[in-house]
């Protein structure tokens, strides 16, 4: 407020006079930049100074110009400006922090004790701000003179920088001052960069050692949130060493080092079996999972972890059908699939810190697999024919999404990121086996159950099945916002089974992309004029993970036979096989199938880590999931009547009602909407206009005779829900209508 203050003592004199005096007694330079926003200031510290100011002013009389002469010399040594000070008007300033003092005591009736250095300081702080600044200064003493929480950021990001550009050389000075009482240390003049890094062992210091520091506590968290900051956060990461003596259990949870995270997750693995051990750490884990701060730095794998080790396998122990161990898996097993992917996706070149936790979910999978191919008998597919039905029962344009090696734990995932707005459908189909692509693509295109290889054969043949519906097949990478004609649209995509078979494991760390971009393609059919969008998939597929030689299901068979990583045809029935799940069934030439009861792959030539075609859940629960718009999600075109007023009295017997329709939400339903208009006569119904339609942002006027009715109600209908839009009375004035004849 200093600012104000002192532009409120110089308007005082120069609304007045011309010129006005400022005599500093020291410390008060400051105060010319402020006076030179509004008035021409001129400098006489010297006697040819005082004689050039003098000369200036008044060659330049007479003048609108208002002047401010400073000088740092006493009144009565003046020599050719002194008669300024009498004529005109002086502000004397012998000590600045006295003239501080009285300012705050005579706008806010508050005494303020603090020394002069540091009220000099807070003074020139205080431009801009308003009164509240001097009021916390005068209640809570000079901790109020920098907001630490602010200023520190930007010190600890560039410290050479924030000391060349931020403050005067006395605001700086004050400024180290309180970060050294901060830090709890004696002030000693430093480096900018050597006391930043002080501040960031004392932030990082008490992170670790779960102390608070409330004010570099903050901080820290304003660092990790800051899109302009984070590089140097970064790099301070980096460069700190982590004692030797660490308690890692005490640090705080929402600390940056993951170095700090792979202990826990190594101190973790080797405890996963004692309960009370798991339970004392648990809380601190939830926390970390929860952690802003861990998310923000990419720290994003601790939700995995609870959800392996929080997982409740006791209910497994009471499914006694398949039907219950679907549903089982589709609501709650499925979860675990998520997780040991994203660990597997992280963690996979890390055996040390993944193998306990890869064991633990196959043990918790092995568990349920028991019960699985327990009941297995009771499977049947229902792949087969799966886009003809939905074509069957489409009501209005349909979009069906057929995805390749799309499991159904990834399209939960997908679900979770279409906007909610929109109403869903979580069910599924049960693939046939093997569960291979050119198998399942043909079960789910062809309902003669015919095997098929040739992708633009299957189209072909769905085509000729339904001639009198406009079916179009495109790739999803080539959905965009334009409309399409056709009633049906299937869009194709093949790029998770294509990464899956070609980088195996290293594709994973691209599926989160695929996720979302199933989630934006979902999104713009259904902006795009489809009313329901359908996502199903061939099969799903298992991962191996980390994979030793032992893990490998080695069987000796004898005759013909093809063997794959997940499955076996057979021409002949492989006897004492108990590992293994039969079912009769024509393959290629072959007479039996064979499926591994486990997650663990045949022994095979080639690569392992991603691969489908067996029996597990993994592979054959898939997506069928879908999308439709609900009453929330539609918002049609909003149009409305617009000349209401005209229509109150109307001269003649021809009336013209003026309809507006607004800009919409961008999308194909609020693009146009199909309208009526209907005519009431006392209740009763006398007119009713054909059915028009109206785009967005365009107006259309439609003309109308009373026929004898000297007032209407008009209602602007949406002809497709018969919703009521606007209304509006039409009265005729025949008074009016005379035409000057009387």
């Amino acid at each position: 407020m200093i600012d104000k203050w002192f532009i409120k003592d110089l308007d005082n004199i120069l609304e007045t006079k011309p010129i006005a005096v400022l005599i500093d007694g020291g410390g008060a330079d400051f105060l010319v930049s402020i006076a030179e926003r509004r008035y021409t200031v001129l400098k006489a510290d010297t006697e040819i100074e005082e004689l050039h100011a003098k000369y200036v002013i008044e060659s330049k009389q007479p003048t609108s110009e208002r002047f401010l002469i400073y000088t740092t010399t006493k009144r009565e040594h003046l020599k050719f400006i002194r008669e300024y000070c009498e004529t005109n008007g002086c502000i004397e300033i012998p000590q600045l922090h006295n003239y501080i003092k009285e300012k705050v005591h005579k706008t806010l009736n508050l005494n303020i004790n603090l020394p002069p250095e540091e009220l000099i300081v807070a003074a020139k702080i205080s431009e801009g701000k308003n009164q509240n600044y001097w009021m916390d200064l005068c209640h809570k003493g000079s901790t109020e003179i920098f907001d630490l929480k602010q200023e520190l950021l930007p010190f600890l990001h560039d410290p050479e920088g924030y000391a060349k550009t931020k403050y005067d050389p006395q605001i700086l000075d004050l400024f180290y001052h309180k970060v050294n009482e901060l830090l709890k240390q004696e002030f000693l003049p430093k480096p900018p960069k050597t006391l930043a890094k002080e501040l960031v062992t004392a932030m990082f210091d008490s992170l670790i050692k779960g102390t608070s520091n409330g004010t570099l506590h903050q901080v820290y968290e304003q660092w990790v949130d800051s899109v302009s900051y984070k590089k140097s956060l970064l790099n301070y990461i980096t460069s700190y060493k982590l004692p030797s003596n660490l308690d890692s259990w005490v640090v705080k949870s929402n600390h940056p080092f993951e170095n700090i995270d792979q202990l826990w997750l190594q101190d973790l693995g080797k405890n996963l079996q004692n309960l009370d051990v798991i339970k004392a750490w648990l809380p601190g884990i939830r926390k970390r999972a929860q952690s802003r701060q861990a998310l923000t730095l990419g720290i994003n794998y601790w939700q995995d972890i609870l959800e392996l080790i929080e997982f409740d396998s006791k209910n497994i122990a009471y499914l006694s059908s398949f039907q219950e161990s679907v549903d089982f898996y589709t609501r709650h097993l499925y979860k675990l699939d998520t997780a040991i992917r994203n660990l597997y996706a992280r963690f996979l070149n890390h055996k040390d810190l993944l193998e306990p936790f890869q064991e633990l979910y196959k043990d918790y999978v092995n568990i349920f697999l028991d019960k699985w191919f327990k009941y297995f008998d009771q499977y049947a597919e229902n792949q087969t024919g799966a886009l003809q039905r939905i074509i069957d029962n489409a009501g209005g344009k349909t979009a069906i999404i057929v995805g390749d090696g799309v499991s159904f734990e990834v399209a939960k995932l997908v679900s979770n990121q279409v906007d909610p707005k929109y109403a869903k459908g979580c069910e599924v189909i049960l693939s046939d086996l093997p569960s291979e692509t050119e198998n399942n693509m043909s079960r789910i295109y062809m309902d003669s159950g015919e095997l098929e290889a040739v992708q633009s054969k299957r189209e072909k043949y769905l085509s000729s099945q339904n001639t009198s519906k406009a079916i179009e097949f495109i790739k999803l990478d080539k959905v965009n916002r334009e409309a399409h004609q056709s009633e049906i649209l299937i869009c194709t995509y093949k790029d998770i089974d294509d990464m899956g078979e070609t980088l195996q494991q290293k594709a994973l760390k691209y599926f989160p992309e695929s996720i979302e971009f199933f989630a934006e393609k979902i999104q713009t059919l259904l902006e795009s004029g489809y009313r329901k969008v359908f996502l199903i998939s061939d099969h799903g597929f298992v991962l191996t993970g980390l994979l030793s030689e032992s893990d490998k299901v080695q069987l000796g068979i004898s005759g013909d036979h093809q063997k794959a990583e997940r499955y076996i045809r057979s021409g002949e029935k492989l006897s004492s096989q108990n590992s293994l799940v039969e079912i009769q069934r024509k393959s290629k030439g072959y007479e039996y199938l064979y499926f591994s009861k486990t997650l663990n792959p045949f022994k095979t030539p080639g690569v392992y880590g991603f691969s489908h075609g067996g029996a597990a859940p993994q592979e054959i629960i898939t997506p069928f999931f879908s999308w439709e718009h609900s009453s929330e999600s539609m918002t049609p075109l909003t149009v409305k009547i617009a000349n209401k007023s005209e229509l109150e009295t109307v001269s003649g017997d021809v009336f013209q009602i003026k309809i507006d329709a607004d800009k919409g939400s961008g999308d194909v339903f609020s693009a146009a909407r199909k309208l009526t208009l209907i005519f009431f006569n006392k209740k009763s119904q006398v007119n009713k206009s054909d059915v028009f339609s109206i785009e967005s942002e365009k107006s259309i006027a439609k003309d109308y005779t009373f026929d004898g009715n000297q007032s209407l109600e008009v209602h602007l209908i949406d002809a497709t829900t018969q919703q009521l839009i606007d209304k509006t009375t039409i009265t005729q004035n025949k008074d009016r209508d005379l035409g000057g004849l009387l």
